[in-house]
């Protein structure tokens, strides 16, 4: 049985922020806002089980979001965000939580400590929402465009997921309001409020954005740099021996050439290097830690698995890779031909900008075995970017 729980809403169709794509699936850096969303849940201790809401229309969408085991398959949301959490709260009987935090996935900055003080609010008096005091002047405004009156801020709060109720406290009120006609409460300490349950207001933050017109995703964009500050650097080597063939695979280019390189996998000893690189980047051990050569299943294995494993170890962690730097050490075949090809096929494999991937060449001036022509030997550098948060 789950303690606690969570409901995502991510079943709106984001009509204020036009565009292709909708906005809780549109990226914040290389993740999806939903994607941002879960993964500041996940970070927090004490939260069991998370259940996403998303619309119909949008699964194929919701496929690309990476997988976690306390993330339960998304069920479909309704017409209304009240509906939505409804529906979230409903596929969650089954689990039985004490206390569930619902929370937008369009506010995808909640930090781990503003999560934890949700979770000891709801905990202590079974509804607390995020608050954050009002600094500007509010005034009423009549329909001639006069001002009514102005209230007093000491005494406001601007309102923000996630939000903390007794699981069975807010799922009998959400089936009261649903029997009495009551669809449109604009949140659930507003429904808690007409249910009779006594709300409390705990402090929020600035960061935690809600991304609601396109103005949000440049804020959202800054706020998602500002928080990559931890920056760091690893380097990567790998060198193969030339054996029978009439091919090399270099940086996920296939380059014709009278010998190729003998390995276990298909021994591509740029993607190899900038695999550990990567991987140094976080202290992950190497690529023989993760694909160890005695493992028959990697044999020929294709070695752009290898980066994208380590990338997605990049993203797990909430981070980016920020530049490749690949330098390619061989007397021959000649890299220059296909240096904008492993440009590119790096990008793709590490999902970022081909201006962040550089491939140099050099020779080794026919000293030792790469001058006598025995091998191909690359060095890699990997700058990547985490949050401080981050492990």
């Amino acid at each position: 049985m789950a303690a606690t729980a969570a409901v995502v809403v991510a079943a709106g169709q984001g009509l204020r922020a036009p565009g292709p794509v909708p906005k809780q699936f549109r990226l914040i850096g290389a993740e999806t806002v939903l994607g941002h969303a879960l993964r500041a849940l996940l970070a927090a201790p004490g939260l069991d089980l998370i259940q996403p809401v998303i619309h119909p229309d949008h699964a194929p969408y919701y496929e690309a979001i990476g997988r976690d085991p306390r993330v339960l398959d998304p069920v479909f949301g309704g017409a209304t965000r009240q509906a939505s959490v409804r529906a979230g709260l409903e596929a969650l009987v089954r689990h039985g939580p004490d206390l569930v935090l619902v929370h937008d996935a369009a506010r995808p900055f909640a930090s781990r400590a503003l999560i934890e003080r949700a979770i000891e609010a709801g905990g202590s008096c079974g509804a607390a929402v995020p608050g954050l005091p009002v600094v500007d002047t509010v005034k009423t405004v009549a329909a001639d465009g006069t001002i009514d009156r102005t209230l007093d801020r000491a005494s406001l709060r601007l309102i923000q997921t996630p939000q903390a109720f007794a699981f069975a406290a807010l799922l009998e009120a959400h089936r009261r309001a649903m029997r009495a006609g009551r669809e449109h409460f604009t949140d659930d300490a507003a429904l808690a409020e007409w249910a009779g349950m006594k709300v409390r207001v705990f402090p929020g933050e600035p960061r935690n954005i809600k991304i609601t017109g396109p103005e949000d995703f440049d804020r959202a964009a800054a706020i998602h740099a500002d928080s990559l500050g931890d920056v760091r650097s690893a380097s990567g080597f790998d060198v193969h021996a030339f054996g029978a063939g009439d091919h090399v695979v270099l940086g996920g280019v296939r380059i014709p050439y009278e010998r190729a390189l003998a390995g276990h996998s298909d021994a591509d000893v740029v993607l190899h290097a900038a695999t550990d690189a990567v991987l140094g980047a976080l202290a992950d051990g190497d690529i023989g830690t993760h694909f160890p050569p005695s493992d028959p299943q990697w044999r020929g294995a294709s070695s752009d698995r290898f980066l994208a494993f380590a990338v997605e170890r990049v993203k797990a962690r909430g981070g980016v890779i920020a530049h490749l730097d690949i330098n390619v050490v061989c007397e021959a075949p000649r890299i220059g031909p296909y240096r904008d090809a492993m440009r590119a096929a790096i990008a793709r494999i590490a999902g970022i900008d081909v201006g962040r991937v550089a491939v140099k060449a050099t020779t080794s001036e026919k000293l030792g075995f790469i001058g006598r022509g025995e091998g191909i030997a690359a060095f890699a550098t990997a700058t990547v970017r985490l949050p401080w948060s981050a492990p």
